[in-house]
């Protein structure tokens, strides 16, 4: 019993920890601003 339960707990931290990871790992400086509007009228042919 006592070893389903630590098996549970190990699950659950790991599952926080992908979470945590996944939430504050981002980029530095937030999202990549839009692109300029100007850039795609000089690739259309």
């Amino acid at each position: 019993m006592v070893l389903i339960l630590l098996e549970a707990l190990l699950a659950l931290a790991v599952f926080i920890g992908i979470v945590w990871w996944t939430m504050f790992s981002g980029r530095s400086k937030g999202e990549l601003p839009p692109p300029d509007k100007s850039d795609a009228d000089d690739k259309a042919p």
